[in-house]
């Protein structure tokens, strides 16, 4: 991250659309074997290096990637509303926090969902994520002056398939 939010959104974009040209680049690279040569494990044949990234991985990373993109775009918002992003993907024990904010002396804790519309995003958003984002939340106000008496806001924001962003400010209650 460099610190400018509009040129980490491009290298994003850059990333997460160029990613079928990525894939093509590594398949031309040789792969690694992935067990060793002997082992129970060791399906291979000889001259093959191995199987290659399943659907379920590949799926995963285009998954990772959008979630990235759309967190970018979330912070680009809230940058222009003046709210000062503090933490991105923050993980305690309790669980992660995609993103971590200062409005004014409040702090605010965002889930950010890539979704067709909001109400798609606002069904994702189970209780137990909510319980797992209250315990994080819980855990990092123990690392900042105000502590558990800070006062804190739990958001939504749902980036859409064209990349807008739609911010539910208290989307989920206080723990």
């Amino acid at each position: 991250m460099t610190g400018d939010l509009l040129g980490d959104l491009d290298m994003f974009e850059t990333d997460l659309f160029g990613y079928a040209a990525a894939r093509e680049r590594d398949r031309a690279l040789p792969k690694l074997p992935v067990a060793i040569a002997g082992d129970a494990r060791d399906t291979r044949k000889d001259g093959d290096a191995g199987p290659a990234k399943t659907a379920r991985q590949d799926r995963g990373l285009r998954s990772w990637l959008a979630g990235a993109a759309a967190e970018k775009i979330v912070a680009l918002a809230y940058d222009r509303r003046g709210i000062d992003l503090l933490e991105t993907r923050w993980r305690g024990r309790g669980g992660e926090i995609d993103l971590i904010l200062r409005d004014g002396s409040e702090i605010v804790f965002c889930e950010v969902k890539a979704a067709r519309s909001t109400q798609e995003a606002i069904l994702r958003l189970r209780p137990a994520q909510m319980r797992r984002i209250h315990a994080a939340a819980s855990e990092y106000l123990g690392r900042v002056p105000e502590g558990q008496l800070a006062q804190v806001r739990f958001d939504l924001a749902v980036v859409d398939g064209t990349g807008c962003a739609d911010i539910l400010e208290n989307a989920f209650g206080h723990f």
